[in-house]
């Protein structure tokens, strides 16, 4: 199968279920009649920019659009409960355990107003990447998670 086709075809199982692993990956493109390697897979999802994310019910792949923006919302958005801000940092509030995988989709989503982040178990600590950028990043952070 062309290599186009075959990344469409994960893109699209990947958009419409939760895979947590290669070897699932693997079966669902075989339950399409398309068969491919191991090594072969793993570049497609490296072309795709597939990223392993954890979540509440375990974890799995997304897709990310390969701008380095982008941030696989929709699993996150019912790990976080709040985010609130002073001047120079960001806090978000999330439930009990998701702290680790919200700061580290944050880090992989490398968004240029973000310096890094700090997870404890319920807070992620997000240092704007200016000293007075956290208003401005909080705003964004509560559309992207959809919270207050």
């Amino acid at each position: 199968m062309p290599g186009e086709s075959r990344r469409d075809a994960i893109r699209e199982i990947l958009s419409r279920m939760a895979v947590s692993s290669q070897g699932a990956l693997r079966r669902h493109l075989a339950a399409r009649g398309i068969r491919v390697a191991q090594a072969t897979l793993s570049r497609d999802m490296a072309r795709l920019g597939v990223r392993r994310l954890a979540g509440t019910d375990g974890p799995r792949y997304v897709v990310g659009d390969g701008d380095g923006g982008s941030l696989p919302i929709d699993p996150l958005r019912r790990m976080v409960d709040a985010v609130d801000c002073n001047a120079a940092m960001v806090v978000v509030r999330t439930k009990i355990g998701a702290a680790s995988p919200v700061a580290r989709a944050l880090d992989e989503a490398r968004l240029p107003e973000v310096l890094g982040t700090l997870a404890g178990d319920d807070t992620v600590f997000v240092a704007p990447a200016s000293a007075r950028g956290g208003p401005a990043l909080a705003r964004r952070l509560r559309r992207m998670f959809g919270v207050a």
